[in-house]
Formats: C-alpha cells, sequence, structure tokens
C-alpha cells in the first residue's frame, strides 16, 4: 500500500473521469451539425457481401434519378430506402465509396469537403 500523499503506481493516469460521456468510437459528436454533410458508409452483408450506403443529399434532388446514374455508372445494383429518422437512403451493393464520393463531387451533388467516407 503506497504511503498517505504519494500517488498509486497502479492507477490508471489515462482513463477518463467516469462522468464524462465521451464516446471514442463515436463518428460525430453532434448529429444535428452534421446536416450539410453527406454521408457514405460501408456495410457488412454475409460473406463477402457488402452495402454502401449513401445518406444526406439534399432533398430537393430526384432521388430515383440519382440512383439510376449511380447504378449505370458503378454497374450495380442498388435500392432506395425511405426512412423515418433517417430520410431517404440510397443502397448501392458493393463497396463503392470512393467511387460515388467522386460521381457526387463530379456531378455538382456534393461539394469535396462536405462528403464524409465512413468505415474501414
Amino acid at each position: 500500500m503506497p504511503a498517505a500523499g504519494s500517488p498509486d503506481p497502479f492507477a490508471d493516469d489515462d482513463a477518463l473521469p467516469p462522468s464524462s460521456s465521451f464516446d471514442p468510437f463515436a463518428d460525430d459528436a453532434a448529429a444535428g451539425a452534421d446536416d450539410a454533410y453527406v454521408h457514405l458508409r460501408v456495410q457488412q452483408r454475409n460473406g463477402r457481401k457488402t452495402l454502401t450506403t449513401v445518406q444526406g443529399l439534399s432533398a430537393g434532388y430526384n432521388y430515383a434519378k440519382v440512383l439510376r446514374d449511380l447504378k449505370r455508372e458503378l454497374c450495380c445494383n442498388g435500392t432506395l430506402v425511405e426512412d423515418k429518422e433517417l430520410g431517404n437512403v440510397i443502397q448501392l451493393q458493393g463497396d463503392h465509396r470512393k467511387r460515388v464520393a467522386g460521381f457526387l463531387a463530379k456531378a455538382g451533388l456534393a461539394k469535396t469537403d462536405c462528403i464524409k467516407v465512413h468505415g474501414f
């Protein structure tokens, strides 16, 4: 046992205080602050299969036409999912995050600095 007044050699000085609500694994701390961003994520399905999701495009765009053009450009299949909380989400088969980011920037649907690419 350490003497009174001396630091504990087994204390974890790098640990966050228990009252902290910091989550190091969260993508974004404030959910409402990134409404201007377009999020590109990859989701693992089963085995080697993956999905690329596009979320956060402006509501003024015709999502069906954007999906059609993405499917033609990437030579893959996809669908449009309407969610109450997340809004319209485009799902594409396969991991196409970099190519979708390039397509969105080239087509003028989103600025390059407003595109966030998430995933492994």
